[in-house]
């Protein structure tokens, strides 16, 4: 800034001014030129120093040693808001005099005009700056730095995460300038920069006193699925969501919260000691060592299920201490079932303690011991020839298995389905989940296993088919599949029967196809097998063969004749021989 001019004018004259003549000899116009002198020449759009003269909430007062006094808003000062009287600014001349002869000035024009040139010394001279966070934006802040608007990104604000941006919005803070990009004017600032320094130094002092064993006094600083990081004053360590708790944990939400102050035990460290693995549950006595001393296998627990698997389910009855109960615990049946079929996470449960191994720390549970073993009175309860309903729950090739009651199963030979069906398969006979009537057929209790049949509830067709069926009789029946060893036929009463190709061959040497109704001769019959063979050509060819036979009969019988001597004449007895003889009879009774 300039200062005043105040050397003595040489020829000023005294007796007029103590005379009142202010003037003197010299004309106005000419102390008018002389005040302009004393002052500071400025000229418009030019960066000068000011001082700030005075300031309030609103504006501030700039002296530039000029006959006016210029006054600008304190908001193009936001940036300092350490600013005061006596502090010297740079101002922008936009006016020396408006309308009202006010000097016209602006400190953000001037901070524009200079502020790529700044912001590039300070890059290169590594200097710390103030800025303005004006707004958030995506990633980070728009920060005002000598009027250029930098980007902040939101992993250089703090050294640790920030989980609120908005609370630094209108606030003035340190930076550096990281980074500039001369083609596009971009500048990125970061006030991670300016502490990084000092904490690695602290995170050296730190880690150099690091020990296994060692308890510390940390901050959570970011929670994780997989675990919590913890400052401890510099240097970040993890606690593995494994270690967080001796009891299951889901997420570890559910055992700490952010800025949470906690004390952590250090677990291990790698040889640069960049890695540090910290415990939480390692300052608690483990849960196992606490169990009541007195539980024993048969006593029975409480607890809630945890965890479930195909094969099980783990079941918490205190903090830290499970028990697994296998899916063959679950109920008596023997066939395979989900786990999930019985209990779901979350489910408050009784079970009964099998086994206790406090060394290894292991238990298994039961909940099929709560209830009585069906096995145990299946003679009294299921007798062998006792009827039921059942319901079926699995197939095979060769039968059904169903379920009388949960652990009570049983198998339904394909053979014990129907007296009268050729079944191939159980699944053209019944379904899956379907009820069916069964007959206790045998009882195998060492294997849990009843033998059933469904066919013995109805009376055996065959010892009737066996009267209607006879050998040589025929019945009508239907083809209704061919295959390469004959043909299968529908017979009345819903049995069917079977013919060999051979069979099949009609009279005008044709072969009979699906679907054509015949007469078939009944030519072998088996009870026990319940099997009838049937033949459609041996109706034609025993037709033939009879008919073959009589006329060789009759031949032998007119050969024969034709060999034997002539026989005397025999006068053959008439009707009208008969009447005479009953008239002579009368007569003769007559007289």
């Amino acid at each position: 800034m300039t200062e005043l001019k105040n050397s003595p004018i040489e020829d000023f004259d005294w007796d007029a001014f103590e005379k009142g003549e202010t003037q003197g000899e010299k004309s106005r116009e000419e102390l008018v030129k002389t005040y302009d002198e004393s002052l500071n020449t400025v000229k418009d759009k030019e960066v000068i120093e000011g001082t700030i003269i005075s300031l309030n909430k609103r504006e501030v007062v700039v002296n530039i040693g000029y006959k006016s006094d210029g006054i600008i808003p304190i908001s193009e000062f936001r940036y300092n808001p350490d600013l005061k009287v006596g502090d010297s600014v740079e101002v922008f001349i936009e006016n020396q005099e408006d309308k009202k002869g006010q000097l016209i000035l602006s400190h953000k024009k001037a901070r524009n005009s200079r502020s790529w040139e700044r912001v590039n010394q300070a890059l290169e001279n590594d200097e710390i700056i103030k800025g303005y966070i004006k707004c958030r934006t995506k990633g980070g802040m728009i920060v005002d730095v000598f009027g250029i608007e930098a980007f902040l990104p939101g992993s250089q604000i703090d050294v640790k995460p920030i989980r609120d941006y908005d609370v630094f919005v209108d606030k003035t803070m340190e930076f550096k300038v990281v980074k500039i990009n001369q083609e596009f004017k971009n500048v990125v600032v970061s006030h991670k920069a300016l502490i990084e320094a000092e904490l690695e130094q602290q995170k050296k002092d730190i880690i150099a006193k690091l020990e296994k064993g060692q308890v510390l006094e940390g901050t959570v600083k970011n929670i994780t699925t997989y675990g919590v990081f913890i400052d401890l004053g510099g240097v970040d360590g993890l606690i593995h969501i494994t270690d967080l708790s001796w009891g299951r944990v889901n997420h570890p939400e559910e055992v700490v919260s952010l800025d949470q102050k906690l004390n952590v035990v250090i677990l291990d460290f790698d040889d640069e000691k960049k890695r540090i693995a910290l415990g939480l549950k390692q300052l608690q006595p483990h849960p196992w060592d606490a169990l009541n001393a007195d539980l024993k296998v048969g006593d029975k627990v409480k607890g809630k299920v945890v965890v479930m698997a195909d094969y099980g389910a783990f079941v918490e009855i205190a903090t830290g201490v499970e028990g697994l109960i296998h899916v063959s615990e679950m109920s008596w049946s023997q066939h395979l079932r989900s786990a999930q079929d019985f209990m779901k996470v979350g489910d408050e449960i009784e079970a009964v303690v099998l086994t206790l191994d406090r060394e290894e720390r292991k238990m298994s549970l039961g909940i099929k011991q709560l209830k009585n073993d069906p096995w145990e009175n299946i003679e009294g309860k299921y007798p062998v020839g006792s009827q039921h309903t059942a319901k079926v729950r699995n197939f095979t090739n060769f039968g059904v298995f169903v379920e009388i009651e949960e652990g009570v199963d049983g198998l339904i030979h394909i053979s014990d389905l129907s007296w009268t069906k050729k079944i191939k398969h159980p699944s053209e006979f019944t379904q899956i989940g379907a009820d069916i009537q069964v007959q206790v057929l045998e009882i195998d209790k060492e294997n849990r296993r009843l033998s059933l049949g469904h066919k013995q509830l109805e009376e055996n067709p065959w010892d009737v088919f066996e009267t209607v069926f006879t050998l040589g009789s025929v019945h009508e029946g239907k083809i209704i599949e061919l295959l390469d060893k004959g043909a299968v036929i529908a017979l009345p009463h819903g049995v069917e029967g079977f013919a060999t190709p051979k069979h099949l061959v009609k009279e005008d040497g044709t072969q009979a196809q699906v679907e054509e109704t015949l007469e078939f001769k009944v030519i072998e019959f088996n009870k026990e097998s319940k099997r009838i063979i049937l033949s459609h050509s041996r109706i034609f060819e025993d037709e033939a063969k009879v008919a073959e036979k009589a006329e060789k009969k009759a031949k032998r019988a007119a050969k024969k004749a034709e060999e034997a001597p002539a026989a005397p004449a025999v006068e053959k007895t008439t009707l009208g021989d008969i009447e005479e003889l009953a008239a002579l009879k009368e007569k003769l009774a007559g007289k």
